[in-house]
């Protein structure tokens, strides 16, 4: 059993399938006997993705901090709610309590927490699992992007090898099973 922190949308104006996504990603998480480990909010795919681990029975942690806490978008039924100071702080705590990662389409914060635990992979501060779910090519952009870098030397090849790219969820759950974190 691992703790999988899952990184995503907070909005609440997306497409449904959008938050479908968030939704079975918990189910299947929790189906599989993981826990959750989210960034404590209760909107958008964040909300949706604890709600659907809570619903298979899945112990689900959320990390927010204390200014979302006061926008009233916190997470209250989670198992464990840990407030923090700042962003910052969530971060940290997010990476330290998470044995892997599942990136699902996001914005600015999604990339933020994405590029975070990259980045830290990258230096060898961990060496958890970092997946991208992509079932429908939203992230085929950045990792052109991100491609091209290496190819000018910007970005090493070995920086875009510690994440891999899943287009299901049983593909996603399937590489954090097979491949353990240190």
């Amino acid at each position: 059993m691992a703790a999988i922190g899952v990184f995503c949308a907070s909005s609440s104006t997306l497409e449904q399938k959008w938050l479908d996504l968030a939704t079975d990603t918990g189910r299947e998480i929790a189906a599989r006997g993981h826990t959750l480990v989210s960034g404590g909010g209760c909107v958008g795919m964040m909300g949706a993705v604890a709600d659907g681990a809570r619903s298979g029975g899945a112990h689900t942690l959320g990390v927010i901090p204390q200014s979302l806490v006061d926008l009233e978008v916190a997470d209250v039924h989670s198992d464990e709610l840990i407030v923090t100071a700042d962003m910052g702080s969530r971060k940290n705590l997010l990476i330290e309590r998470s044995d892997a990662f599942i990136t699902l389409p996001g914005g600015l914060g999604t990339m933020d927490e994405l590029f975070e635990v990259w980045t830290t992979a990258t230096l060898d501060l961990h060496h958890k699992p970092i997946v991208l779910l992509d079932p429908e090519g939203f992230y085929d952009g950045l990792l052109a992007w991100l491609s091209q870098l290496a190819h000018t030397q910007f970005v090493r090849q070995a920086a875009l090898d510690r994440v891999t790219l899943a287009k299901s969820i049983a593909g996603a759950l399937d590489h954090i099973e097979g491949r353990p974190a240190r």
